[in-house]
């Protein structure tokens, strides 16, 4: 029989190597592609809390005061259809923090959904961000 003749092929044995290698590959990929995709998904909120304190300091220079409701018309409120980040990962909360809303108001992004394993965000009127926030 002729060498050029011969089938050539793989055995199982290779083939289970393959699988073994890929599934350590995988085994280390994949907990890090869910950790990045986490932190993508924090910016979301990250991006609404800024959104919503720039328009917090905007109504505090028109009216004196910082106001609680987002979603109430302006002037009792800011006038957002609805409280949640952009893309849904955070729904949004604002509260009078230390001398009440006439010196300070603090945002929080509470995290849904896939998110909420990794905390709420929040942040203040001051610039003071939670210690205990992943920003």
């Amino acid at each position: 029989m002729n060498r050029l003749n011969k089938i050539k092929g793989i055995t199982l044995i290779e083939l289970m190597i393959v699988i073994v290698i890929v599934g350590i590959l995988a085994s280390i990929a994949y907990p890090s592609y869910r950790d990045q995709m986490t932190k993508t998904r924090r910016s979301d909120g990250q991006v609404k809390l800024m959104e919503l304190m720039n328009v917090q300091e905007r109504y505090f220079t028109n009216y004196g005061s910082y106001t609680a409701s987002i979603t109430t018309a302006d002037p009792a409120g800011l006038g957002y259809v609805d409280a949640n980040s952009d893309e849904g990962f955070y729904t949004i909360s604002a509260a009078a923090c230390g001398g009440g809303l006439t010196q300070c108001v603090a945002l929080t992004a509470t995290a849904q959904g896939v998110q909420a394993s990794d905390g709420n965000l929040t942040f203040n009127s001051q610039g003071v961000k939670a210690p205990t926030a992943k920003w």
